[in-house]
């Protein structure tokens, strides 16, 4: 659906001239005019009012009864009245029923001093109660879940909450129970509320009947500081507003920006803060020694780091992932280029060409996050959103539920958009590449398409001419022939949206961590590993020292073996890192903290090309430093001057080096972010003179009677979820999705343990039936501490019930895992 032109009314409230769009809910159209409406069950998140509280009523000329402000449209030439006695009077005794059974517990509240209904109770209350009836009573307070608590007695039932679950998150796990006064909010059977997103409705609440349990009694408004940063937890990138007490972090808040968020987060966002202050972050440097790491001064791992590279020289290959700025990156590839001589640097998962990177980046071709909401059709193409980039998940679901979106979803693995797509295809793991392809051809009238790529097309020829494709960088370049043979080239609103492997991975590609490309995408003369060579190099012995910025390849990157073995050869192996996970711990020689974004100084990119502020909140713990600072000490120390002593003085050299970011500064990217192509240097970007061919899609290879291996990472997958004490409930476990058709055919079961093995390489996993699970394919978790995807070396695999030792029970499956599978 296009988006809806605005028409400006003129309407009169409280005698002042307001002009406002038409159709605007009167609440908001008297905010055009400093009036304020007062309200509880009202949030246009949430959607279409329902006028449940009545605390908006006002009167409304030519209407005989009061109105409720909320869900009414607002007209030309309308004549409101907020400030009427008939108002005062109705708005009082509003206030006055609501607070019947709410206790007056605002001294313990956790919600006392930012609490609508304190605020409201002051304004607009009469300050009386006539009721001397005794007050309800709930057992308080309950866990509604490990992360929120519910006292029921605060509860006005505003039903915030319970259509945010039904209505945004569509989880359905909220109900109300029972009826009239005895009605209360609950989850369905009594189970806890466990999902993506559940941690909004804290933040929904206009009363304290929800508390975040993490949160509870910590502090108080008066003891706090908000500070606004970007999420680099996930490509999404939200914004966030973190609350701080004393130097630490004690809850973060979204901080509404409709073009990145709409104003929601992720458990993941909301609750692995905690991360930051537990006992096993790395806060201090550390130097291996005499087999071990162990804690050392600044100035000793600066001196064993600079040794180390200075005798590998031009043998060195850095990796970038995590959340490493714009900044960070940018001053480690001039290290590794300028002052070590090295081409060998990658910031890519799987690894796509420079030509192909130009052509999928070209500003013609992109697409903003609330295209998806407004689009008439929707490609989600090999990329399942509430792992990959969360908050999208959110935004899709609202664009088919309110905008009717054409959704069609096209991956190897089940999606959890399946029930909301128009039309759902399965391929092959591994297959995104060769469907991208298939769809082109077929678009362009050159090739007769299989029939999922032929209901494709037929979909979206008939949806309408504004279609977003979603799609993970595995797809790599083939989609920018899709999307021209789609005729998106230079369509607003419509385009593609390609979802990178790590929180910041286009704005890596854009400054220059690429073995093919300097910043701005700008060819290099001689170009170097990508992530996959610089493993087999390592193992080869051609490179001699690995420089890992934010990322552990034993986790983060395929190849687990081979990055093993590599890591084990190198003479050098040096590591900026948050925790000592399995590489870091077994192959580092010199470790430096690395900062959580709390504590960062510099900007993100965006996947649509917003670059954003990160801000430090808090000081550094222990004796941490900033990483460009790091970089910068360490570049002098072999022989470069970078003339770099503020994060903003990196920006200056990023927007001088990367033609289509001149001129870029703080100032301009502001709290809100600053979209690229929306400047007048994106003329600057080096568009491809010709139509870049892709080379040829791998085809899946045939199973033969064993089954095709895919692969995910959990939105729970990550070392901040490992060390929140909040979060590790949802600590994923391995686990193979299968079909139950195969399951019965390898003689397996669901909840068994079992043992999936290829070439020799095996990891043990439970079983998980999905009815949705094509035939053939099985998929088991990335990311993973122990047990990971990666472990296993082939595409094709065996599965068969895993060995029980003597004595012991069979094991199911039941616990974290089975909480992190319930809350996506």
């Amino acid at each position: 659906m296009p988006r809806p032109e605005i028409k400006t009314i003129t309407f009169s409230i409280d005698g002042r001239e307001v002009q406002a769009p038409e159709n605007m809910m009167l609440v908001d159209a008297a905010k055009h005019g400093d009036v304020e409406i007062p309200v509880f069950c009202y949030e246009p998140k949430l959607g279409q009012p329902v006028g449940a509280c009545r605390m908006c009523l006002v009167e409304i000329e030519g209407i005989p009864k009061l109105q409720t402000g909320c869900s009414t449209p607002v007209k030309d030439g309308m004549v409101v009245h907020t400030q009427t006695q008939r108002v005062h009077e109705a708005q009082q005794a509003v206030v006055e029923f609501l607070l019947i059974n709410h206790p007056l517990d605002c001294p313990v509240c956790d919600k006392g001093g930012e609490c609508p209904l304190q605020d409201i109770s002051f304004g607009w209350g009469g300050g009386r109660s006539r009721f001397i009836e005794p007050k309800r009573h709930f057992q308080k307070p309950l866990e509604l879940s490990p992360l929120i608590a519910i006292d029921r007695e605060r509860c006005i039932l505003c039903y915030r909450c319970v259509r945010y679950s039904q209505e945004v998150a569509e989880d359905y796990q909220l109900v109300l129970q029972e009826r009239g006064a005895d009605t209360y909010v609950a989850t369905f059977d009594g189970h806890p509320y466990v999902a993506p997103f559940s941690g909004n409705i804290i933040e929904l609440c206009p009363v304290g009947a929800l508390t975040s349990q993490p949160y509870r009694f910590r502090a108080r408004p008066w003891d706090i500081e908000g500070s606004g940063t970007t999420c680099n937890l996930c490509p999404g990138q939200c914004n966030v507003t973190l609350t701080v007490r004393d130097d630490r972090v004690l809850r973060v808040l979204a901080r509404d920006n409709p073009e990145v968020d709409d104003g929601w987060l992720c458990d993941r966002g909301r609750f692995a803060y905690q991360s930051v202050h537990v006992d096993e972050r790395i806060t201090r440097p550390m130097v291996r020694d005499g087999g071990e790491l162990r804690p050392v001064s600044w100035e000793r791992a600066f001196e064993e780091a600079a040794k180390g590279l200075q005798r590998a020289g031009h043998r060195v290959g850095a990796i970038a992932g995590g959340g490493t700025t714009n900044e960070e990156g940018f001053l480690l590839q001039r290290v590794v280029r300028e002052a070590l001589g090295s081409p060998h640097l990658d910031s890519q998962r799987a690894p796509v060409a420079r030509e192909e990177l130009a052509a999928l980046a070209d500003p013609a071709l992109q697409a903003t996050v609330p295209d998806l909401e407004w689009a008439h059709a929707v490609v989600v193409l090999d990329t399942e959103p509430v792992d990959e980039m969360a908050i999208l998940d959110l935004r899709i679901r609202k664009g088919v539920r309110r905008n009717r979106v054409k959704l069609v979803v096209a991956s190897a693995r089940p999606s959890s958009l399946d029930a909301n797509a128009a039309l759902s295809v399965r391929f092959a793991p591994g297959g995104g590449r060769a469907f991208a392809a298939e769809l082109a051809a077929a678009a362009r009238g050159e090739a007769d398409p299989g029939n999922d790529a032929r209901a494709v097309l037929e979909l979206l020829q008939t949806a309408g001419e504004d279609v977003v494709v979603l799609a993970s960088e595995r797809v790599g370049g083939v989609l920018a022939p899709l999307a021209d043979a789609l005729g998106l080239r230079g369509r607003d609103g419509a385009g593609l949206l390609v979802v990178p492997s790590s929180a910041n991975g286009r704005g890596l590609r854009e400054i220059g961590v690429l073995p093919d490309a300097g910043p701005g995408l700008h060819p290099v003369e001689k170009p170097g590993h990508d992530s996959a060579g610089i493993a087999a190099a390592l193992e080869s012995g051609e490179l001699v020292a690995a420089w890992l910025m934010g990322v552990d390849p034993l986790r983060d990157l395929p190849y687990r073996e081979r990055w093993d073995q590599g890591l084990e050869r190198a003479s050098t192996v040096i590591a900026h890192a948050s925790f000592l996970t399995a590489g870091i711990r077994e192959h580092a020689n010199v470790v430096f903290p690395a900062e959580a974004y709390p504590e960062k100084d510099g900007t993100l990119t965006h996947p649509d090309g917003r670059i954003q502020r990160v801000r430090p909140a808090i000081g550094h713990q222990g004796e941490g430093r900033y990483t460009w600072q790091v970089l910068a000490e360490l570049a002098q120390r072999l022989g470069l001057n970078t003339r770099v002593m503020t994060a903003g003085m990196a920006l200056g050299q990023i927007a001088e080096a990367v033609p289509f970011y001149a001129g870029l500064t703080y100032d301009e990217i502001g709290g809100r972010g600053i979209r690229w192509q929306e400047r007048p240097a994106a003329s600057a970007f080096p568009v491809p003179a010709t139509a870049v061919t892709p080379g040829p899609a791998p085809t899946p290879p045939a199973a033969n009677g064993r089954l095709r291996l895919g692969t995910f990472r959990s939105i729970w997958a990550s070392p901040e979820v490992e060390h929140s004490p909040a979060l590790m409930f949802l600590v994923p476990r391995q686990r193979i999705e299968m079909s139950p058709v195969d399951a019965q055919s390898f003689g397996v079961t669901e909840g068994q343990r079992v043992t999936v093995t290829t070439n020799g390489s095996s990891v043990d996993a439970t079983v998980a039936l999905r009815q949705a699970m094509p035939r053939g394919s099985v998929f088991l978790q990335d990311g993973l501490e122990d047990g990971s995807a990666s472990e296993l070396t082939g595409p094709l695999v065996d599965v068969r019930p895993a060995r029980t030792p003597a004595g012991a029970a069979p094991t199911n499956g039941v616990g974290a895992g089975a909480a992190a599978e319930a809350a996506r």
